[in-house]
């Protein structure tokens, strides 16, 4: 990067901090991962020039004859790894492509969607009403048994009686394997659509290592980076199903991105965008999404061993949901711990939480971007006794229900923990640790 170097020190000097910075700690947030040398090159490209208003061969612009190409290339490699007959490889964001699923399919104000509640492990643009999808939408919420299982008489029996145009399946914080048969079931017996947002597990479908919704819903979305591992990106694929529910469907989706939400598409991230799907259809791939289930079970047993509430008793994917409670801790305080030993993850309500949701009771955390870097099951059992030593650190810290003495609570705490002896200790045989695994 020696142009940008000469050009914008400051910023040089950033980017650098946080390329040391991944590559010294243990990055453990479920929905981040490493973009391969290859992506990165394909974002930093001339492509980034372009201006590609429309779809391939049908632009308000001139000069796309290569964008085509490219998009074309990005289309094809979806359809043949997911194994779908349509793909709109557009879409900006996840946030976009479900509500350009929503558009596309749904009368504003009227339509309904079905989706998980935002504490029990839904997301945002599932039909919250903080976000535009519950906003622009009508929605209703189904949550999780006491066992933080998917409960399917009770999601029927809801549906039965709310009637949603949209059933939504495919979460954030669901350490379980979805059956989508079931969810299929359910959506046809109400006549409603079902959407598959697979943006956490895409890797794993594709590795054979979670069952794919495709032969069950309608449209399937998936972000493009978590344990896909490309570039931030999305894509909106419909199935065989949903053409033949409504012929038109890939239609009303390409309408709903472009006149409906966006203009031009960012032409480097489908190029990126192709690249992972490239590197996804590789042999390699199927052994990396395998490996993240195996390194995720191994690390949720051992976390088990040293007393910890995981939500579910364990994990069947790539991600581990931990109450904190029985530990004297809420996820906050775990979250800022653990970041200062070198463990990057994330705070996370858990089912039926009953603290507030910025001080939340769990913490949420996944093997994708670790097993990206070649750690194994050895490396796991290391990892959860560092986590244990870091929680056992913090446990029992004082949380004072006051607003006011919470801000000052906060205050101290944040700089008495960057001094931590014990902590910081772990960090240093974390970075040695890290250093064993140099990113690709």
């Amino acid at each position: 990067m020696n142009a940008l170097k000469k050009t914008d020190p400051q910023i040089f000097d950033l980017i650098k901090q946080e390329e040391r910075r991944q590559k010294e700690v243990l990055e453990m947030i479920p929905s981040e991962n490493y973009a391969s040398p290859a992506v990165l090159e394909a974002l930093g490209t001339v492509l980034n020039n372009k201006y590609s208003e429309g779809y391939p061969r049908k632009r308000y612009y001139q000069g796309n004859k290569v964008v085509d190409e490219v998009e074309i290339l990005a289309q094809e490699r979806a359809k043949k790894l997911f194994q779908v007959p349509f793909v709109n490889v557009q879409a900006l964001s996840g946030s976009v492509m479900n509500l350009a699923v929503y558009f596309a399919l749904l009368e504003p104000l009227k339509g309904k969607i079905m989706g998980l509640a935002l504490a029990f492990g839904g997301h945002l643009t599932h039909g919250q009403p903080q976000s535009s999808s519950g906003k622009f939408f009508q929605s209703t919420l189904y949550t999780l048994d006491k066992n933080g299982k998917l409960d399917f008489n009770a999601i029927e029996k809801q549906a039965i009686k709310e009637r949603p145009d949209i059933i939504v399946c495919g979460f954030t914080a669901y350490p379980g394997i979805i059956d989508f048969k079931k969810f299929g079931e359910i959506a046809d017996k109400v006549g409603a659509y079902l959407l598959a947002d697979i943006s956490h597990i895409a890797g794993l479908v594709v590795a054979g290592a979670h069952p794919s919704p495709v032969p069950y819903a309608h449209v399937v979305t998936t972000t493009t980076h978590k344990t896909l591992r490309g570039p931030r990106g999305a894509l909106i694929m419909v199935t065989d199903k949903g053409l033949k529910k409504d012929p038109d469907l890939g239609k009303k989706i390409d309408t709903a991105i472009i006149p409906g939400l966006q203009g031009g598409p960012h032409d480097n991230q489908t190029a990126a965008i192709a690249v992972a799907l490239k590197d996804a259809g590789t042999p390699a791939f199927k052994k990396y999404g395998t490996q993240i289930v195996k390194n995720a079970k191994v690390l949720a047993g051992e976390l088990v061993k040293y007393g910890f509430n995981l939500i579910s008793g364990g994990t069947e994917n790539h991600l581990l949901l931990i109450d904190l409670s029985n530990k004297k801790v809420n996820g906050t305080v775990a979250a800022l711990a653990l970041e200062v030993a070198g463990i990057v993850l994330n705070k996370n309500a858990v089912p039926n939480d009953k603290m507030p949701p910025f001080y939340p009771s769990g913490i949420r955390l996944g093997t994708p971007a670790i097993t990206t870097r070649g750690m194994k099951e050895k490396e796991m059992v290391k990892i959860a006794g560092w986590i244990n030593e870091a929680i056992s650190e913090v446990s029992g810290h004082p949380f004072p229900n006051d607003k006011e003495a919470r801000r000052e609570f906060w205050k101290n705490f944040k700089k008495e923990i960057i001094k931590n002896k014990k902590l910081l200790s772990i960090a240093k045989e974390v970075r040695s640790l890290c250093s064993k695994f140099p990113l690709f």
